[in-house]
């Protein structure tokens, strides 16, 4: 007599736990993850082929466009002494709370005299559009060479010689004076080397 054959059932596999897993990792992710700060001067980089790659620390960026100029430097060690040379140089004296809300600040495009108001603000706030005139560049008043040559004695204090390396992040529509302009800045002080921040595009054939 034929055995009766068994019917076969398709194995389930129990997917509550894979999820449980991937929704932590999800959570913990956004928990730590740090948001992009919107840049205080948004430019239109002209296209380049180069692929090389700016550093990560010890730079000072230069951003150019509307016939303003911006700086931020990286690192908060070496922001916050650049600060205290600065407030030294201007006879400004800034409190431990402005240190630490200044040193957050990737960039920032105002005189001596209205950079307290600027730290007084939020992210938000400090990004409102045309807020920011510029930072001081002509011979009678020229606060960018002073922010320039301050940040690198901090970098050198800071972190025990290592040099500042410097970038320019000029809008492709902007005047060629005004990008020369800063170059004289930079070539005034012996920085004869410095990075062109372009944006990327595809090579021509």
């Amino acid at each position: 007599m034929a055995k009766a054959k068994s019917q076969k059932k398709a194995a389930a596999i129990d997917m509550t736990a894979m999820c449980d897993v991937a929704f932590l990792l999800l959570t913990f992710f956004i928990l730590t993850a740090t948001a992009k700060q919107p840049e205080p001067l948004p430019v239109d980089t002209p296209s380049s082929t180069v692929q090389t790659k700016l550093p990560e620390k010890d730079l000072a960026m230069l951003t150019v466009g509307n016939g303003k100029v911006f700086f931020g430097v990286t690192g908060k060690d070496v922001r916050k002494r650049t600060l205290e040379l600065m407030g030294t140089k201007y006879s400004m004296t800034f409190t431990p709370e402005e240190m630490k809300r200044f040193s957050q600040m990737d960039g920032f495009g105002v005189p001596m005299t209205q950079l307290k108001s600027l730290i007084a603000k939020n992210s938000a706030e400090r990004n409102q559009k045309n807020l920011q005139p510029g930072i001081p560049k002509d011979s009678l008043d020229n606060q960018l060479k002073e922010w320039i040559y301050n940040a690198r004695i901090a970098t050198d204090e800071v972190t025990g010689g290592r040099q500042l390396k410097v970038a320019i992040k000029g809008d492709a529509k902007q005047e060629y004076p005004q990008i020369k302009k800063v170059m004289d800045i930079l070539q005034d002080q012996k920085i004869n080397q410095f990075n062109l921040v372009t944006g990327l595009r595809g090579e021509d054939f």
